[in-house]
């Protein structure tokens, strides 16, 4: 798989540089920061799982749905 969704961390920190080269704004920055290392970590996490596709519990042969009225 691609490592294409590190485009989005990598974009998000190169706004977190240009945030602080022109307001100085150090929480702000911080903030960018942060978000930019969890979308890292969402992306190398969950990203890769997105073609699995299954049921997410055994399924129950016996099971009838309920009728309703």
């Amino acid at each position: 798989m691609s490592k294409r969704f590190f485009l989005l961390p990598i974009g998000i920190g190169i706004v977190a540089a240009v945030y602080w080269w022109y307001g100085r704004d150090m929480a702000g920055t911080t903030m960018l920061g942060v978000f930019a290392l969890a979308m890292a970590l969402f992306g190398s996490i969950l990203l890769p799982t997105v073609n699995d596709v299954g049921p997410t519990a055994p399924v129950d042969p016996d099971w009838e749905p309920r009728k309703t009225r």
